[in-house]
């Protein structure tokens, strides 16, 4: 398990949506489909130039009129079109690995254990309930519009504050989030297009990080 955590491997992609396919016994699987058609090695970091071991990855075009001076050199210097997102993956596999190589869907073949981060989908400011779930008041008897308010939050004499932590009110969603141990149903190398079974974080269109599975078998 040691090698696989070292030496995994990772794509960069924009999240197409939800679809189904069947399985060899005839029942539905849902997938989600991700676009990793235009992945590109940008730089490789290594122990005695860095002093760490890492891939930089970018993927989506952009104008080359619209990335700074430092950015288009960076890119110049590997050899690549300028990208719109740029992502790290530490690995001790960077003798695999060159400036200006492009990345396939080879790199995940169908059958891969893969974990997938991306930034869930942001709901604004939320109460309690909706928040954490929160059981609401009765409705009857002279609530008086209580039910949805979050009620008492212990701030006594003792300890006198609000203690950090305090499920309460606030911003949900619009965080980073990844989900373990998905399996690639299939690898669309014509389209560069992977399906994953299963759901993963984020809206249709964002941008999401699929990486081979640190627990995997």
């Amino acid at each position: 398990m040691t090698s696989q955590k070292t030496e995994r491997t990772a794509l960069l992609g924009k999240k197409l949506g939800m679809s189904q396919v069947w399985d060899e016994n005839g029942f539905f699987v849902p997938v989600t489909l991700v676009d990793v058609s235009t992945n590109v090695v940008t730089a490789v970091k290594t122990e005695e130039t860095d002093g760490y071991q890492a891939v930089q990855i970018g993927y989506g075009q952009i104008d080359p009129t619209k990335v700074t001076k430092p950015l288009a050199g960076h890119f110049a210097k590997a050899g690549v079109t300028p990208r719109r997102h740029l992502v790290e993956v530490r690995t001790t596999a960077t003798d695999s690995f060159q400036p200006g190589q492009e990345l396939t869907v080879e790199l995940l073949p169908e059958g891969t254990e893969v974990d997938v981060t991306g930034t869930t989908k942001g709901k604004g400011f939320a109460g309690t309930i909706k928040r954490w779930g929160f059981k609401s008041y009765r409705r009857t008897h002279g609530s008086h519009k209580n039910e949805r308010r979050p009620g008492s939050v212990g701030a006594c004499a003792t300890p006198g504050r609000i203690l950090k932590g305090k499920r309460m009110a606030g911003r949900m969603g619009n965080d980073t989030a990844t989900v373990q141990n998905l399996v690639i149903v299939s690898a669309d190398a014509e389209n560069g297009v992977l399906a994953i079974k299963g759901a993963v974080p984020g809206p249709q269109g964002s941008i999401v990080i699929v990486r081979s599975a640190v627990k995997g078998a």
